[in-house]
């Protein structure tokens, strides 16, 4: 992957990489960002002039690693200034997560809205992207809810000691990325860890008028 990394005209997305080696793209994400862990790949995000996601590429390091990396060192320290120090910083970090949602989602043309199963879909693409290996399910016994279930966490060791902190950040995302994209879709919570691997967001389908709508059978 390095080799290829180093062959390449500019940097690879996840997808490409993936489809190249003929690999997962989860798996495909986990070596990679073994390599920017060891300092052989950076990861980069490309600029972009329209609103939306913008797309996240690696590209091996020419002059060899140049040191380690202490990325988890970073996050536990800027997570526990934000949990010591600020007086609400669950919300403060839902704010944060908002704002970053927000950026990622594309928003819909004027007048347009999506319907609740594709704005799911959405959302579902999105935190896939950020490593989360999502699963959207609608729940068959109460209808205009979903579950998105969330089988990979990518900060799961910060998130283990300042769950106040993280978990609020990604709920914060998903309501920020649902909010732009215009979804008759509300994030009503997240319940962290309900099994070692696996944390699930609940989602409400609603129409214009607030009420709840019927989710699709099989969503994914």
């Amino acid at each position: 992957m390095l080799d290829m990394l180093r062959a390449a005209d500019g940097p690879l997305g996840v997808r490409e990489v993936a489809q190249r080696m003929g690999l997962h793209p989860n798996t495909a994400r986990f070596h990679l960002e073994a390599l920017v862990e060891a300092g052989l790949a950076v990861r980069e995000t490309e600029d972009r002039e329209t609103p939306g996601r913008p797309r996240i590429g690696y590209r091996a390091v020419a002059d060899g690693p140049g040191g380690r990396r202490r990325y988890r060192l970073l996050a536990e320290m800027l997570t526990s200034l934000i949990a010591g120090t600020m007086p609400e910083p669950g919300k403060a970090a839902e704010e944060a997560g908002r704002e970053w949602g927000a950026y990622l989602a594309d928003q819909p043309p004027p007048y347009q809205r999506l319907a609740a199963e594709e704005a799911v879909a959405k959302l579902t693409a999105i935190m896939e992207e950020l490593g989360f290996a999502p699963q959207a399910e609608a729940d068959a016994d109460d209808g205009g809810r979903y579950r998105l279930c969330l089988r990979q966490c990518p900060f799961r060791e910060v998130a283990e000691h300042h769950q106040d902190v993280i978990c609020s950040l990604h709920l914060g995302l998903m309501r920020g990325a649902l909010a732009r994209m215009r979804a008759p879709v509300t994030a009503d919570g997240l319940d962290p860890f309900v099994e070692p691997s696996l944390c699930i967001a609940r989602l409400t389908a609603r129409d214009d008028s607030g009420e709840r709508q019927p989710a699709a059978a099989g969503t994914r």
